[in-house]
């Protein structure tokens, strides 16, 4: 005998398919890090370290102590930010969001089931009810798209922080290391201006210096006391910076700074394309992109499901005394009488040319920082160079004749102090320089996606400029 088919119970065995391929959409193992861990590598050649467990915390600790046993460099101050840097694992976090965010839009949602007992008189009514949302069940492939494109925005944007920390801590490492050489400096100058009141002082006690002289002395002792003073704040003040940015307390903010920054490199090469280059290779920029085409797909999910806001369907299966067992289906719909969704398309074409407006307004204002950090660049080098080959050799031979002077009696002592003063005002001079070109070249760095261009490009001849099609095509110079 041949059992009679429902075809309720094929829409429950079709459902129980689609849940169980559903059910494998799963999470990645690295949670999307692999992206900003080649971000990391490939342009900065550091490592980026998602701190989750105990074990993470203990290597990070072991490989920081490592770092922090010699004199910091700038590049360990960059590990040991992106390491430590606790702001960083906030923007890792949103790595894990983004992700359980897409699993989620892969995954069909729950179904329902109803189940009703009515009563009255002799009659007993039971109804039973299994629904299933069908609209959710036709978008699952373009909702899980959009996701996954969201998902892709949130790796750059996470990549795109790490390399905004690792350019805070060039920056932080370049004003610490200054400041501190500067407070060095300025407890030259103060002492020199010690001696000089000193001096003066006795002889003006002697009737060989006279009032004016001395009051001269005196005043400026008094200003390099109060310098010395300001400038040691400045740089308490940057060392701290410094080691927020690194993300470091307790016993590890112990650490010892070099004397002296970097030198400055013997030749600066020319960059060329760096407007082209930068358009290829920022990350802030690859994210926009993404965030509009996430948009596009939204807006193409709105006109078409503009008339059909809710559509369930579900298999009943009902008893009653009266008739036995009733079986059917259900469909609920719901009908556009009072809003035909037009608020609803109006709303995501606004936001799409929302989002094509920020794509436009990222590359223009990324096209400007460009030009203006190489031009900061190649100013801030040539001056610093100026200051090496030029400034500071003269002041040195002035101070050399001067003291052969000295030693020939040709020459008073508040002549030697004066010009060791002003020797050290020119090499303050030269340390301000070399800072300058040094965060010069981070922002230059952090303005075309984090590193300069390879060698190759950066001699290549430069090609004829080019009006662009649009902000972002990156074929326009």
């Amino acid at each position: 005998m041949m059992r009679p088919s429902y075809p309720g119970g094929r829409i429950i065995a079709a459902a129980g398919i689609l849940l169980l391929f559903a059910g494998c959409n799963t999470f990645s193992k690295d949670g999307g890090f692999d992206t900003v861990a080649a971000t990391a590598s490939g342009r900065l050649g550091k490592d980026a370290v998602l701190v989750k467990t105990d074990q993470d915390r203990d290597a990070v600790a072991k490989r920081t102590d490592e770092l922090l046993s010699k004199p910091l460099g700038m590049d360990d101050a960059v590990q040991i930010a992106l390491l430590n840097n606790r702001g960083l694992q906030v923007s890792y976090d949103e790595l894990g969001i983004s992700e359980a965010d897409l699993v989620e839009a892969g995954r069909l949602p729950n179904p329902s089931f109803s189940f009703t007992r009515t009563h009255g008189g002799n009659d007993l009514s039971i109804n039973r009810t299994f629904m299933l949302g069908l609209l959710n069940v036709l978008t699952l492939p373009l909702a899980t798209r959009m996701e996954s494109r969201r998902f892709e925005q949130t790796r750059l944007l996470a990549a795109d922080a790490m390399l905004k920390v690792a350019a805070d801590a060039r920056r932080a490492y370049v004003n610490a290391v200054a400041a501190e050489q500067a407070a060095t400096y300025a407890a030259q100058v103060k002492d020199s201006a010690e001696a000089g009141a000193e001096l003066a002082l006795r002889m003006q006690q002697a009737g060989n210096f006279s009032k004016l002289d001395y009051a001269r002395e005196q005043a400026f002792y008094a200003d390099a006391v109060a310098q010395l003073a300001k400038v040691r704040q400045q740089s308490l003040a940057a060392r701290e910076k410094l080691t927020r940015t690194m993300g470091l307390w307790g016993a590890a903010t112990q650490y010892k700074l070099p004397e002296r920054l970097p030198d400055l490199p013997g030749t600066r090469p020319e960059l060329n394309d760096l407007e082209s280059f930068a358009m290829q290779n920022r990350l802030d920029i690859q994210a926009a992109k993404l965030q509009t085409q996430s948009v596009a797909s939204s807006l193409g999910l709105s006109r078409a499901t503009r008339f059909i806001n809710a559509l369930d369907v579900g298999y009943q299966n009902n008893f009653t005394t009266l008739d036995g067992h009733e079986q059917g289906y259900e469909i609920s719909v719901e009908i556009p009488i009072f809003n035909w969704g037009g608020s609803k398309v109006a709303r995501a074409e606004a936001i799409y040319m929302q989002s094509v407006n920020r794509v436009a307004e990222t590359a223009i204002n990324a096209r400007s920082e460009v030009r203006e950090s190489y031009s900061a660049y190649v100013t801030n080098y040539d001056v610093a160079k100026h200051y090496r080959d030029e400034v500071v050799p003269i002041r040195k031979t002035i101070s050399d004749e001067l003291l052969l002077r000295y030693n020939g009696m040709l020459a008073s002592v508040f002549e030697l102090l004066a010009d060791s003063r002003d020797q050290v005002g020119a090499v303050n001079s030269y340390i301000d320089a070399l800072k300058e070109y040094w965060l010069a070249e981070t922002d230059l760095q952090q303005a075309v996606g984090g590193r300069l261009p390879p060698l190759a490009m950066a001699s290549a001849p430069s090609a004829p400029a080019m009006q662009p099609a649009s902000p972002t095509d990156s074929e326009g110079k």
